[in-house]
């Protein structure tokens, strides 16, 4: 069984973020490869260096991925369009992969634009399938907590910037609802044991 994970941060989230998720999988004995990326590029200039880093860092061996937010739409996207790479499981933590309302609400500001820079396209309504075999968990919060909130009430469940619903994948394998606002998702004790038991078991139960 493979004990290599590749992380993925969101957009605007430094490297350092996902320190303690990194190190509660490397207690765990995973060995964790962190991909950092301009989060305000376009997702079609990201996947190229996502499959350069994984076949750098993996040659041909599979590995486990999470991502957070953006990163988890990266990898998404990235997964699908490279068949060839090769995934035990797939985890997404908050990532908007059907689109943002609150992405939007923010891009109808000149601030708000430059922030997203290039990305800003990915928020826009899409569908997301998951075609492959492999496990894809996905992990949505329902704590209203987050900078969406500042732009509007959103409506349905949401951790304060993405929708529940914006996380749905057809095909996904499972997912599980936490209480916990956006950003926390990465730091979670919860969600740091539901990862372990998703890449240990491809699912939650």
């Amino acid at each position: 069984m493979t004990r290599d994970v590749v992380l993925v941060p969101g957009l605007w989230m430094p490297s350092i973020a996902m320190s303690l998720f990194r190190a509660r999988l490397a207690k765990a004995g995973y060995a964790t490869h962190l991909f950092v990326y301009r989060g305000r590029d376009a997702a079609e200039e990201n996947i190229p260096l996502l499959e350069k880093f994984i076949l750098e860092r993996l040659g041909g061996r599979a590995a486990h991925f999470a991502g957070h937010s953006l990163g988890g739409t990266l990898i998404l996207d990235t997964l699908c369009r490279h068949r060839e790479l090769r995934a035990a499981s797939v985890l997404l933590l908050g990532a908007p992969v059907r689109g943002c309302l609150a992405g939007r609400r923010l891009a109808r500001h000149g601030f708000g634009r430059w922030m997203l820079g290039h990305s800003a396209a990915r928020w826009q309504p899409c569908e997301a399938r998951w075609p492959r075999p492999e496990p894809l968990g996905v992990v949505a919060g329902t704590l209203p907590l987050g900078l969406g909130r500042a732009l509007g009430a959103l409506p349905g469940e949401n951790d304060g910037v993405v929708r529940v619903e914006e996380t749905t994948v057809e095909g996904m394998t499972a997912r599980a609802l936490v209480r916990e606002g956006h950003s926390m998702l990465i730091v979670s004790p919860r969600v740091l044991r539901l990862a372990a038991r998703f890449f240990e078991q491809g699912s939650f139960a």
